[in-house]
């Protein structure tokens, strides 16, 4: 027998929090399992479901309005989506629009609001393993989504250079001239599409492309660059233990997962969703590792 809203309130109990992803091979995401803890951990009746437009024979735009339409209250968005999502937002945060890629969308009676926590729970995560250990001269392979919020992460983290590769010319082209209008010249930027000329000098690596995530098998950097870096990190956390990690951790370097970015960006995009933080983290992290799947 299901409880009244009146008869929720007059018991104490939390209105059901109803959130989603939408992205292309999520089937084995982990944010289902953050959120919800997080909401048991925060008194919160919370929902999470999966929306794979492929898998639904529908575009984004109508997975999109079907969410906002269905009484959702928020909705986070990955890869391919992140770029395309902005068009339909309002964004005050004058970061988020420099970035040009949502990963957060909260819907509200004036419209659906969009946040971007890649570039929070990145520089969250990267100070967590690393300390104040300096980025120095980055290469940032791929320019998409992610890739926008963690060029902008490192930026903030005090970066020397970055140097932007994708094998679309014209989108590196744009991300490395938006760090330097930004930074007005302060943080060298180049790119291009050559990872053997760019990896000369790099003090620090990191993949944003899908390359290592299931379906899309491989590294983006041959093993033999690997070794006189510093650090590395990569984006992908399905599976955690990518080929890229498995190369970068054998060539001696400092590794940062793709599942720190995810814990912390999912904690920041909770608490957008939810106006909460879960007390205990560290809880929160071994209730997410009490219910992995592997």
């Amino acid at each position: 027998m299901s409880t009244a809203p009146h008869d929720r309130r007059s018991a104490g109990l939390a209105e059901p929090v109803r959130l989603g992803l939408i992205g292309d091979n999520i089937k084995r995401s982990r944010s289902p399992d953050l959120h919800r803890l997080a909401g048991r951990l925060s008194g919160l009746d919370v929902s999470y479901d999966l929306f794979i437009p492929r898998d639904m024979g529908k575009d984004f735009d109508a997975v999109f309005d079907a969410c906002r339409d269905s009484g959702i209250r928020g909705i986070n968005v990955t890869y391919p989506y992140k770029e395309m999502v902005v068009s339909r937002l309002r964004i005050d945060d004058d970061l988020t629009r420099r970035i040009g890629s949502v990963n957060t969308v909260v819907f509200g009676p004036h419209g659906a609001s969009g946040y971007n926590t890649d570039n929070t729970g990145f520089i969250a995560a990267y100070r967590e393993a690393f300390g104040g250990l300096a980025p120095g001269n980055v290469v940032v392979i791929g320019a998409g989504g992610v890739g926008k919020a963690v060029a902008f992460g490192l930026l903030a983290l005090g970066a020397d250079a970055l140097i932007i590769i994708d094998n679309d010319a014209g989108k590196a082209r744009s991300l490395a001239a938006a760090i330097a209008a930004v930074s007005d010249g302060a943080v060298k930027t180049s790119s291009g599409n050559d990872i053997r000329t760019a990896m000369d000098g790099a003090e620090g690596i990191v993949n944003c492309t899908p390359l290592g995530m299931i379906g899309y098998p491989g590294s983006p950097v041959p093993a033999e660059l690997l070794g006189s870096q510093r650090w590395a990190f990569d984006a992908v956390y399905t599976p955690v233990d990518t080929m890229f990690k498995q190369q970068a951790e054998a060539a001696g370097l400092k590794m940062l997962s793709g599942y720190e970015l995810f814990f912390h960006q999912g904690i920041d995009a909770f608490r957008i969703f939810t106006g909460r933080t879960p007390a205990d983290l560290g809880a929160l992290r071994q209730m997410l590792l009490e219910t992995s799947p592997n």
